[in-house]
């Protein structure tokens, strides 16, 4: 892979914190064994709250490298914070190409990439409809995609909150079995094909 796209120090770390982190969430998981023995796959996930990105690291068996709106990496700490992490930036005004041939590059790569087909947190127990530009994506990578299902971690973390309520509510995490979109074009379909499979779980 050559330089890493992420900081190999910040994610060590965070791998051995690993199972703290998981008591410390409350954190269950089913499926894990659904995810491929080596990267290069797509993780797509529902999204509730800011928490979900760290929640899947946890449960992933390698580094996922989530797409996040550019601006979060104005902010100095959350910026430092992210790029150690190795979020994708996206800049919405530019329909996030930028970001979508990064993603390409990394799955090439052998890297796993995260992402949210509904672009931004839905309301507790709600859906979104999901953005074509996920079914782009997985269009042109042409690898495995890994459906997730997070419940519980808006009530750990909700909109509006300054801080999360660490162990007051159980975090389930549902892991699919992996799915190949090669004969799909549709990129529409493709997004919505997708977030129907993260519902059934």
């Amino acid at each position: 892979m050559g330089k890493k796209h992420y900081s190999e120090v910040g994610y060590k770390i965070f791998f051995v914190l690993k199972p703290l982190i998981k008591k410390l969430l409350r954190i269950h998981v089913e499926g894990s064994e659904n995810f491929p023995e080596k990267g290069g796959f797509i993780i797509a996930s529902n999204h509730r709250s800011h928490l979900d990105p760290p929640v899947i690291n946890t449960v992933s068996p390698f580094p996922v490298m989530f797409m996040a709106k550019k601006e979060l990496f104005d902010n100095p700490f959350i910026g430092w914070f992210v790029r150690g992490a190795g979020t994708i930036p996206v800049e919405r005004k530019k329909k996030g190409t930028k970001a979508l041939i990064k993603a390409l590059e990394l799955l090439k790569e052998g890297y796993v990439v995260g992402i949210f087909p509904e672009g931004t947190r839905a309301k507790p127990g709600e859906f979104l409809k999901p953005k074509p530009g996920i079914g782009l994506l997985i269009s042109k990578a042409k690898v495995p995609v890994v459906p997730v299902k997070i419940e519980g971690t808006d009530k750990v973390f909700p909109k509006g909150a300054k801080f999360p309520k660490i162990g007051l509510y159980p975090i389930k995490v549902k892991v699919g079995k992996p799915i190949m979109f090669d004969n799909m074009e549709n990129y529409e379909e493709i997004a919505d094909k997708v977030m129907e499979e993260i519902k059934k779980l």
